[in-house]
């Protein structure tokens, strides 16, 4: 290996504040939303009868949703890979904020983390949506915390090129590093749209739009 290849191997980058909050707040939120999943899991577990505080109606219902094929895809309760899965990006981003570099492989493995996150929070919306025909509201926290995460992650890393980038879409990749929130908001509004037309009668009925 040329010297030139060692040292672009073993260079360090270190995140920005706004990455490091991000992090933070996002694995925050996704991991209350993982530990509220789990106390109602097991309340459920002690008492199959019981009516959940997340419970609302025939579509907002986490009871519904939990004891489903797919809250147990790997054949346990989804919200303990939550509990320890999002514990990570809490502890990248204060490592960050104390001033901490990693190496560009750290960083890419992180991201293939938060982009497998990204891609089971998109699966399990679709499950739920489609496939289940209910909404679990602590699902959807740990999904909005989950988002912001994915698409901030993903518009440093390409614009700072630790995630190789063509070099004619270099200028494209630096330019979306200040979209990220624009992405953010998208991924949600569609999530948003597709629910209320998804359930568009069961919302009307309701409401007494009718």
């Amino acid at each position: 290996m040329s010297d030139v290849a060692i040292k672009k191997t073993r260079e360090t980058f270190g995140g920005t504040i706004g990455l490091a909050w991000v992090l933070i707040l996002g694995g925050i939120t996704g991991w209350i939303g993982a530990f509220a999943l789990t106390l109602e899991r097991l309340h459920v577990a002690a008492n199959p009868d019981a009516v959940l505080s997340c419970d609302l109606n025939t579509i907002i219902s986490c009871k519904s949703v939990m004891l489903s094929h797919q809250a147990k895809l790997f054949g346990f309760p989804n919200p303990l890979i939550g509990l320890s899965a999002f514990m990570f990006p809490i502890a990248v981003g204060v490592a960050v904020l104390a001033g901490a570099r990693f190496t560009r492989w750290f960083w890419n493995t992180f991201m293939v983390g938060i982009t497998l996150g990204f891609t089971f929070v998109i699966w399990l919306a679709y499950q739920a949506i489609f496939e289940i025909g209910a909404l679990c509201p602590y699902c959807m926290v740990a999904w909005a915390g989950t988002i912001p995460m994915f698409w901030h992650l993903w518009t440093y890393l390409t614009a700072e090129d630790i995630i190789p980038v063509p070099i004619r879409t270099i200028g494209f990749f630096e330019r979306t590093r200040n979209w990220a929130w624009v992405f953010t908001l998208m991924t949600e509004v569609i999530l948003i749209a597709i629910i209320v037309v998804k359930f568009w009668s069961q919302w009307a009925q309701m409401f007494g739009w009718n």
